[in-house]
């Protein structure tokens, strides 16, 4: 979804639109994810068995053995990047390896060892819209630095909110996580933080260009809203319902910043 937008975005301002290049950087970035979410289940086999949401993944019930899953997976990874190289361009299939490193190696690394693995993390999140719009652009300029920015700005307190109403997941994974680590205090006050700057990176958009008044407006509400819920969090007590409804409303945060996204130079 945010490939598509970032693919869109670029589209628009370039004034053209190739219905190709557009499958070609769906099919290749869904492939290369599809890959990392293969070996990412590989990996966490082991921390997965320990968590309610994650037990009844393929690799830890053993209804797809190791060896079929790794096959599947570098066959997955090869197909999405011989795709991404034939049919976009160098600096996009970059891109993607740098999500996939940072996904498999070092947010794998991360996530077990320091409360900043969310941050590392994010990384990878962030890459997909970048790399939609350098398949148009083939540059990374000051356009896609701010969509990566956005995107590792939106991932923290979406991430932070689910660790918050999965808890006890995290703490029977031995995953340092903030709520773990720091307390949900800490956590809803970092989730506020990166609300505010998820805000003012967003309207950069607009200062710098890219998108119109009209989207600023729809992006500003919406992150108003969001931020709205995430103050009502500070005074509850009632943290682990609070995170669910933080991390549903981090969900319609993302989806109406993409679909705004993909019309933002489009709109007035």
């Amino acid at each position: 979804m945010t490939a598509a937008a970032g693919f869109l975005l670029a589209a628009s301002i370039k004034g053209t639109f190739d219905p190709g290049l557009f499958l070609a950087i769906l099919l290749g970035a869904s492939l290369v994810i599809a890959c990392g979410c293969v070996i990412n289940n590989y990996i966490d086999r082991g921390i997965d068995q320990k968590m309610a949401r994650t037990k009844k993944r393929a690799m830890v019930t053993g209804i797809i053995p190791v060896r079929n899953a790794i096959i599947y997976a570098v066959i997955l990874g090869i197909s999405g990047f011989l795709i991404l190289a034939l049919y976009t361009n160098a600096l996009t299939v970059i891109i993607g390896v740098i999500g996939l490193f940072f996904y498999l190696v070092m947010y794998s690394v991360w996530k077990r060892l320091s409360v900043w693995g969310t941050m590392v993390g994010s990384v990878s999140g962030a890459t997909p819209i970048v790399a939609g719009y350098t398949a148009v652009t083939n540059r990374f300029d000051v356009g896609a630095f701010l969509l990566f920015l956005i995107l590792v700005l939106w991932q923290m307190p979406h991430f932070y909110a689910i660790a918050m109403y999965r808890l006890n997941d995290y703490k029977a994974a031995g995953l340092p996580v903030l709520p773990v680590k720091k307390g949900m205090r800490a956590a809803k006050l970092q989730i506020m933080l990166y609300i505010v700057a998820f805000i003012a990176a967003s309207a950069m958009l607009t200062l710098f260009g890219y998108t119109g008044y009209t989207y600023l407006l729809i992006i500003s509400l919406i992150g108003l809203a969001w931020l709205w819920r995430g103050l009502e969090g500070i005074k509850t007590t009632d943290d682990k319902p609070w995170g669910r409804q933080m991390f549903f409303f981090s969900l319609i945060v993302i989806l109406t910043f993409s679909v705004t996204l993909a019309t933002g130079a489009l709109l007035p």
